[in-house]
């Protein structure tokens, strides 16, 4: 199965524009919203309860809402797309997956592909947090760790998918997660009661930013807002690929570095949906931000003090907005796409463990 266009090299696209439905009252989380997804009827979800996550109103800011995306069952939005996703292979016949990751994604496929009783083989980079290991082989996955920056782990895991009978089902190429992610969209819209005036994204490869885009399409396009909402993409000054293009056109490329950054869930050089997330973007008449290192860190400690336990990656968001808060459309959504409880978790088991141990060495 391929998992992108043989003709173009270009990511695979609906044939018909996503169309929302009315949640079903008689069903849970994300798949309230079933019949919107290009499933056989009979065919069972895969789900470990992900979606209908909390929209958290800023208590300092007014019209300042917050999308609680770490609620989901694995820690991340990624488990919205990993539901869909195992749920479509299923259907397909697909026995054994690979795919790679810098950590949540990886984490979300091999809980997934377990629940989905699919063989998985999760690559990552040398970077990734041990506890985001450690989970990956927790689900039962196949884990290799591939020296070098995160692009080394996806080479890594399309030559293993070319050379056994896996496929390459990677979160980042294949297109049914968009519809996972048009969810959240419809979620937000639900719970705020109207449409948002911005919405703030962390954006790697860009999937989610795209998907919500289509989901907010649909809601328009069937009459249930007004407007489509500004969408605001937010990258790693250290990795900002589509920042670059964005504000330098195809030569500002040659300066982009897969450059160290603690918000690892963005670190892409080569975004799959970079293109669609400029689209996107424009026709939301949103922006583009790109957050340095210190305000990163700073951005997240702040979130934390207010009881919103983000990892850096997700603290872009609240850097983007303090700088872009005057022109904003409001209510505006943050959106918290992941939790670092489990690398928080890992640092307490080994201090417990190194305490043990300096006790029996000194006893």
């Amino acid at each position: 199965m391929p998992h992108r266009c043989p003709r173009c090299g270009g990511v695979f696209r609906r044939a018909r524009p996503l169309t929302w439905v009315p949640p079903d009252p008689n069903a849970k989380g994300m798949w309230r919203y079933r019949a919107a997804f290009p499933l056989p009827k009979d065919v069972p979800p895969v789900t470990l309860g992900e979606g209908a996550t909390r929209l958290l109103p800023s208590e300092d800011e007014p019209g300042l809402w917050f999308k609680l995306e770490y609620e989901n069952p694995t820690g991340s939005h990624k488990a919205r797309a990993a539901s869909l996703t195992f749920t479509w292979l299923r259907a397909r016949g697909v026995s054994a997956v690979v795919d790679d990751s810098s950590g949540n994604a990886g984490a979300a496929w091999a809980a997934y592909a377990r629940a989905a009783g699919i063989p998985a083989h999760i690559f990552v980079p040398e970077g990734t947090h041990p506890a985001k290991q450690a989970r990956i082989r927790a689900a039962g996955a196949q884990l290799t760790v591939v020296p070098g920056p995160r692009s080394a782990a996806t080479e890594a895991a399309q030559q293993a998918a070319q050379t056994s009978s896996a496929v390459y089902a990677s979160h980042a190429w294949l297109p049914i997660g968009l519809d996972a992610y048009a969810t959240l969209a419809w979620e937000i819209v639900e719970q705020l009661g109207q449409a948002p005036g911005s919405v703030f994204v962390p954006v790697g490869h860009g999937a989610l930013l795209v998907g919500l885009a289509e989901g907010f399409r649909a809601l328009l396009r069937a009459g249930q807002i007004a407007r489509l909402p500004a969408l605001v993409g937010v990258q790693a000054l250290a990795c900002a690929p589509i920042w670059a293009l964005a504000r330098g056109g195809p030569e500002a490329l040659l300066w982009v570095t897969e450059g160290e950054t603690v918000a690892e869930g963005v670190r892409v050089r080569q975004p799959v949906w970079g293109r669609h997330v400029l689209d996107a973007v424009q026709a939301s008449q949103g922006a583009l931000a790109a957050i340095d290192e210190p305000d990163i860190l700073a951005a997240r400690d702040f979130l934390h003090r207010r009881g919103l336990y983000v990892e850096p990656t997700s603290a872009l968001v609240w850097a983007a907005y303090t700088r872009l808060k005057t022109w904003a459309p409001k209510p505006a959504v943050l959106v918290l796409t992941g939790s670092p409880r489990e690398q928080e978790l890992w640092r307490a088991r080994i201090s417990r463990w190194w305490r043990r141990w300096r006790f029996r060495r000194n006893a």
